[in-house]
């Protein structure tokens, strides 16, 4: 994860799973190839007025090392079957802009599509 998430260190991190977990429903699973880490995810279930049940997908990152070698591809398919199971319509996640590779893995091997925007504005 902190491939991903190169802004935290390892004390915030746990906190802020563990806040996820317990207020936010954040669940977390990750794919082991030959005895390694090769992919993580973290996800919540959620209901909006615009998506309705979906599951977002929080967090996805497969170890430099092994990438394009489909363990994004296993674990996020893992989370579509996940999403369905437990009775959710679609799933949804954000990616950076820079992240083009990422992008062109969202489109062109998983089927997403684009349909928005994401904004934040820092509060400090």
């Amino acid at each position: 994860m902190n491939q991903l998430r190169t802004h935290l260190n390892e004390q915030d991190y746990i906190e802020l799973v563990q806040d996820a977990m317990k207020n936010d429903r954040y669940r977390m699973f990750a794919l082991i190839t030959d005895g390694k880490l090769a992919a993580v995810t973290g996800f919540k279930p959620m209901t909006t007025l615009y998506y309705g049940k979906f599951v977002w997908v929080c967090d996805l990152v497969t170890d430099e090392y092994l990438r394009s070698k489909g363990a994004g591809e296993k674990l996020l398919t893992f989370v579509h079957g996940w999403a369905k199971e437990h009775g959710y319509a679609s799933v949804a996640l954000s990616s950076g802009l820079q992240r083009t590779e990422a992008h062109r893995f969202y489109e062109e091997k998983m089927g997403y599509e684009k349909v928005s925007f994401v904004f934040k504005k820092d509060l400090n």
